[in-house]
């Protein structure tokens, strides 16, 4: 990951320009070479298929549907800010076995930290095992927020009742998810990720301590439909801090 984004991915910042993608996000020369670099490289550490990003659908969910084991890239997670000239972006990589992660790595070109987990094995950055955090009431929390639009009256609420002392929309859920676990930030919600913006992050912050579900259930990683993909967040860096949340989100939704 280090090789491909000194070569792929950092000569290309504030120098690439952004397209528009058929559901409005966006997508430069820097994501699809990433991808496709890292699509070369993983299997020769791990053969089997790769699920990128900017896949087409069809592949990805057949992918997603069929194979037991897959690599989940997402090449560069944070685009927008990428193309706007802002250094809040990263990198991202999971194995998973029948749609759960079980080794994953966030690597922040910018700063050069690496993040990773392995499925029981504990949480790392730069080699050095994340250990629990203490605890911190919600009213003293520092929340990061995802597709805030698409929250609904969840987000107005968010807004309206701060139950929180600070709110943040940066805008690359592999970075919110990496900080979150190592302590920068408390706790995090998302109206829905792809498996590619949490496959490593998810567990990254579980294996710190942190805790996470969905707006509808408690176990995240539930076996789903295969075709079903798309998950909500909500997640917190401590147990307790976590229950308190959980309890906010799901009484205002």
């Amino acid at each position: 990951m280090q090789e491909v984004a000194a070569r792929e991915l950092m000569p290309r910042f504030k120098h690439v320009a952004a397209e528009k993608k058929h559901d409005g996000s966006i997508v430069t020369e820097a994501d699809r070479m990433v991808e496709a670099a890292l699509a070369e490289a993983l299997p020769r550490v791990f053969d089997c298929p790769v699920l990128g990003e900017e896949m087409n659908e069809a592949a990805q969910k057949e992918i997603w549907r069929d194979a037991d084991w897959c690599w989940c890239v997402d090449p560069l997670d944070g685009t927008a800010n990428f193309a706007a000239g802002k250094r809040y972006f990263g990198m991202s990589v999971a194995l998973m076995y029948r749609r759960k992660s079980v080794f994953g790595v966030i690597l922040d070109p910018n700063s050069g930290e690496v993040f990773h987990a392995v499925q029981h094995g504990g949480a790392f950055l730069d080699g050095k095992r994340l250990k629990p955090l203490p605890a911190k009431h919600l009213a003293e929390a520092h929340v990061e927020v995802g597709r805030y639009k698409r929250l609904g009256r969840l987000g107005s609420a968010l807004l309206a009742h701060k139950p929180f002392r600070k709110i943040t929309m940066s805008g690359a859920s592999v970075l919110q998810w990496s900080h979150m676990a190592c302590g920068r930030v408390d706790a995090f919600l998302h109206a829905g990720e792809q498996p590619w913006d949490y496959a490593a992050g998810a567990l990254i912050l579980e294996e710190a301590g942190g805790r996470i579900a969905s707006l509808q259930h408690d176990d995240y990683w539930r076996p789903e439909r295969p075709q079903d993909w798309s998950k909500s967040v909500i997640a917190a860096r401590h147990p307790a801090l976590f229950d308190e949340w959980k309890r906010w989100v799901r009484s205002h939704i």
